[in-house]
């Protein structure tokens, strides 16, 4: 479109626009904030600031997505939904690589997982098998975990 098709909206530059608005409100719909699309970022509640982070990131259609501590800060209405979001994102064949201190949602969640101690992996696999595994327990779950788990 240019700089004249800028300055002048020619049919071709309001094209674009309207293509790019769309894609925009698919994409907050996606992540349930179409109904807030006229707010401003700073007006709106953590959770959904959070959303709209995500919706930024997928609104160029990535095959892979990365969330650092994305439950972070949030309520468990919050987590709820960003639970759901990230399933949704799962089932539509996106990879997502989750990197969160949250065990119950990393095992809730997760269908591969790869724990780090300090830097260095000390496990890898299923969440059963990480959940079992003495080095994850002793790092990140505790013995409270293991009462939880075995408590029957």
């Amino acid at each position: 479109a240019g700089v004249f098709g800028a300055m002048f909206k020619t049919p071709a530059v309001r094209k674009e626009e309207a293509l790019v608005r769309e894609k925009v409100m698919d994409v907050l719909k996606f992540v349930g904030l179409d109904d807030v699309c006229e707010e401003k970022a700073k007006n709106l509640p953590y959770g959904k600031q959070r959303r709209l982070e995500m919706a930024r990131a997928l609104a160029t259609d990535p095959e892979l997505v990365l969330l650092d501590e994305p439950a972070a800060g949030m309520n468990h209405q919050e987590t709820n939904e960003l639970i759901k979001l990230i399933e949704k994102l799962n089932n539509m064949g996106k990879t997502v690589l989750l990197i969160e201190h949250d065990m119950k949602l990393v095992m809730d969640i997760s269908r591969r997982i790869m724990v780090l101690d300090y830097g260095k992996k000390i496990a890898d696999g299923s969440p059963d098998e990480v959940k079992n595994d003495e080095k994850v327990i002793k790092a990140y779950l505790g013995d409270d975990f293991r009462k939880e788990v075995y408590a029957c």
